[in-house]
């Protein structure tokens, strides 16, 4: 199964393209919507629209002309976007419970903290005992602490063009990994337990962060 969330360059094209059902026609194991959930009962993970939050993406020049058809209002979309989200995840029993989004809410990446999103999402996020916030828009890999809580900040975004020494988040807290260069992250999750794995292009495991119901740690 591949389940995929919209990111800024989708919006830049034909959102609609990305989202249509004449996809999953193709290939059934495709899944691309704005927002929505999938539920293993172990795992409820929650994929958020983050684009929309990016207030710069609707001032930006005309060079970059986004694809809101479906959006506006901003301000309302979001609303009703939250709002569902913290109802699902109110009612969510799953052992562990992800929130998966384009952009990161922390980075010291290229693109930095998401004001954004740590003032409208992260909060939600924080008060019903998400595990895991995962994306990735910065083109490296990443794993932060949450200063407030037990959630973990992981990016993935190497998989393809790596923004070697580049390295402009001012927000240093709860840093525990970055690597500027290709690679990729692996999730295994067990009733009791979780394992997240960053790797380069040769498969070497760079960091690791073991997570229980009561402990985290991380090498």
């Amino acid at each position: 199964m591949v389940d995929a969330v919209l990111g800024n360059h989708d919006y830049r094209g034909d959102a609609e393209a990305q989202l249509s059902p004449v996809l999953r026609e193709i290939d059934s194991r495709w899944l691309c919507l704005r927002s929505f959930i999938v539920d293993s009962e172990l795992v409820e993970i929650f994929f958020v629209d983050t684009t929309p939050f990016v207030d710069e993406y609707f001032t930006e020049p005309p060079e970059h002309k986004y694809d809101w058809r479906g959006i506006g209002p901003q301000k309302s979309y979001i609303s009703n976007l939250l709002k569902d989200l913290e109802l699902a995840l109110r009612g969510s029993t799953a052992k562990w419970r992800i929130v998966v989004g384009h952009h990161a809410i922390r980075s010291v990446g290229h693109h930095g903290d998401t004001q954004e999103l740590i003032n409208r999402l992260l909060p939600i996020l924080q008060a019903n005992n998400v595990h895991f916030y995962m994306n990735g828009h910065d083109h490296c890999l990443e794993h932060i602490s949450d200063t407030e809580s037990p959630i973990q900040f992981l990016t993935s975004g190497a998989g393809s063009k790596a923004w070697r020494g580049d390295i402009e988040g001012m927000n240093r807290r709860g840093v525990n990994f970055f690597y500027d260069g290709q690679g990729f992250m692996s999730v295994k999750l067990t009733q009791t337990d979780a394992t997240i794995e960053f790797y380069d292009v040769f498969g070497n495991v760079l960091h690791r962060l073991t997570s229980s119901k009561q402990l985290h740690s991380s090498m």
